[in-house]
């Protein structure tokens, strides 16, 4: 049987009529408003496209912890909520796509649902992936200065970077959009979260947060936008604790208010 088609390569059509959002937990339960705002960017291309209603976690904090049967468990009533469908399952999140992309059909092997989890693996897309590939513009008419955002620069998660390969298509929404990033030299190095990284070994994590809040403030950056929260929560919590003037903003937010101009 040949290879089920990667997400990223299939139904990048610009009028694909329907997509599911899948916000993660950590949105629902910290930036709950960053939901909306996905389904209103993934609308824009995919008119039909809507939440994804009675999911939870993608199981990723126990799997990486080592506790398979525990990840099973949480994930199952996410798997359950995403098969059945053909459209795309839009994630904002470069870490909880690479789980359900990469890891739910092992997760779930040798399981009754193992032949849904591969299904609903090859529908899964991370957020800027999904719109880069249908060529979507968040705006034609706001190619100015924002002065709430100040000097831009981009984080990349190292999920979406090493495993998805998510690098040019965020920059190319936010080019779109107006919005100039400055690149630094250190883009590409982990923020130090890591999930429980940062709980079991602290000051390895807070070390790596520091390198890269010093390199963007040496830069003259005001705000760091990026694609996974969880990333941008972990870097934004040791700024304020160091009372650095850095912002921080998930790449939907900022496509989104740019949208609404």
């Amino acid at each position: 049987m040949p290879d089920a088609p990667r997400p990223d390569d299939a139904g990048t059509a610009p009028g694909d009529a329907g997509a599911v959002v899948f916000p993660t937990c950590l949105v629902e339960q910290l930036r709950p408003e960053l939901g909306p705002a996905c389904v209103q960017l993934v609308a824009a291309v995919a008119p039909r496209a809507r939440t994804a209603t009675r999911a939870t976690c993608c199981g990723q904090p126990a799997w990486n912890g080592g506790f398979v049967v525990a990840a099973r468990r949480v994930a199952r009533a996410t798997l359950r909520a995403l098969r059945g469908g053909a459209e795309p399952v839009v994630v904002p999140s470069g870490s909880c796509a690479t789980m359900m992309r990469e890891h739910w059909p092992e997760l779930f092997g040798g399981s009754a649902e193992e032949g849904d989890a591969k299904a609903v693996a090859a529908r899964v897309v991370e957020l800027s992936s999904f719109l880069a590939d249908r060529q979507h513009t968040p705006v034609e008419q706001a190619r100015r200065a924002d002065p709430d955002l100040g000097r831009v620069s981009f984080h990349d998660s190292c999920h979406g970077l090493r495993e998805l390969g998510v690098k040019a298509q965020p920059r190319q929404l936010l080019s779109a959009a107006g919005v100039e990033v400055v690149e630094t030299d250190g883009a590409e190095r982990c923020c130090g979260f890591g999930g429980t990284f940062s709980v079991k070994l602290p000051a390895i994590s807070v070390a790596m947060a520091d390198d890269k809040l010093d390199e963007w403030v040496a830069a003259g950056v005001d705000t760091v936008v990026g694609g996974d929260l969880s990333c941008l929560v972990h870097l934004e919590g040791r700024a304020r604790r160091r009372a650095l003037p850095l912002r921080f903003r998930h790449v939907a937010d900022v496509l989104i208010e740019r949208d609404r101009r």
